[in-house]
């Protein structure tokens, strides 16, 4: 009877020890696998053109993440420049499968959108990378495999917000308080976070931000703080300068800073030393500096300060923030023109 009794026991007790384990739930494992890329193969290069925009320009594949229970995965596949190595990247495309196909379109925007110059080759790294619903800030990463595109040139349509006030008439954009002519903010990443320079002449500037080209959807400042809020009270600055505006609309803030611009360089006059000042163009919207130079470098800089400035990385005419100095072949007579009024900031350097 007490063998008996023992064996009742223990029979009860695994019972509960495996009742408790179900109803524990799901445990990851403490090494999920990462995703491997099975496709394309590494080293490929495509040519990409613009009447194949629709179409199917490759499909990336991969071995599919065990967390070690049945969850929902996304996988993300991200791009980056080799010299970047993801510190920064740029998510293509998302799938909940092992594979997803991108487009000739999708691949060239993401493409011009980093600033890659069209028809010239391009390599980029490519991985993929996967997460749960909880988990993002946990990813798991295949090992990258390195392409080459040649993108075609087409406009890309950056997604925008306007800035329209009583500044306006005064500073060359036509109509007070008019978001269909105001200046643009655009966001280059197409992640709500905007940016854009905004001249204003007078004194007491006053502004907000819209949505559209319409007051439909509009963000002031009630609290003069820093912060937006829909509908909010015009947000005002008291004197004359070309502003750098930044806004976040994921957390609702905004920045803004007064700029002046000048070229330094071995180049230019001073050297490395100070900057040779540039004279803003209301009516052009461009900054622009005649003078000699001689063979050597350049960047441009506000603020005869280094906290703030642009060179070009790949020698296409587009600007970068730090971007690499900026070659001139030879010495002469230059005019040279800083562009900032686009979603894409550009400049030419021109031998008179």
């Amino acid at each position: 009877m007490r063998n008996l009794t023992f064996y009742l026991l223990s029979i009860a007790l695994v019972t509960a020890l495996v009742s408790c384990d179900r109803d524990s739930g799901p445990v990851m494992t403490s090494s999920p696998e990462a995703p491997s890329i099975t496709g394309p193969e590494a080293g490929g290069s495509f040519q990409l053109v613009e009447d194949e925009a629709d179409q199917p320009l490759f499909t990336m594949e991969w071995t599919e993440t065990d967390y070690g229970f049945q969850a929902a995965v996304e996988y993300s596949v991200q791009m980056s420049d080799p010299e970047d190595n993801f510190e920064a990247y740029r998510t293509v495309a998302t799938s909940r499968t092992q594979s997803v196909t991108i487009t000739t379109g999708q691949m060239n925007s993401a493409l011009l959108a980093e600033g890659y110059p069209d028809g010239m080759p391009a390599e980029v790294l490519l991985r993929v990378a996967a997460a749960v619903s909880g988990l993002e800030d946990d990813p798991q990463y295949s090992e990258p495999i390195m392409l080459t595109f040649t993108p075609y040139l087409v406009e890309v349509d950056y997604p925008a917000i306007y800035v329209p006030g009583g500044y306006q008439s005064a500073s060359g954009y036509q109509n007070d308080w008019s978001p269909d002519v105001a200046p643009a903010l655009y966001s280059i990443q197409d992640n709500d976070r905007y940016e854009g320079y905004v001249y204003m002449a007078g004194d007491n500037n006053e502004f907000k931000f819209t949505a559209e080209r319409s007051w439909e959807l509009n963000w002031g400042d009630d609290g003069a703080d820093g912060t937006l809020q829909q509908d909010g009270a015009n947000i005002v600055h008291p004197g004359p300068a070309y502003y750098k505006i930044n806004v976040d609309l994921n957390d609702m803030t905004y920045t803004t800073l007064e700029t002046s611009w000048g070229l330094i360089g071995d180049a230019t006059p001073d050297g490395w030393d100070a900057d040779q000042d540039m004279t803003y163009d209301p009516d052009e919207k461009v900054w622009t500096i005649t003078l000699d130079l001689t063979a050597g470098e350049i960047k441009f800089r506000a603020n005869d300060d280094w906290a703030l400035n642009y060179g070009d990385n790949i020698g296409n005419g587009t600007l970068e923030d730090g971007g690499n100095n900026i070659p001139v072949a030879e010495a002469g007579n230059y005019t040279v023109i800083l562009d900032l009024s686009g979603p894409i900031y550009t400049y030419q350097v021109i031998q008179n």
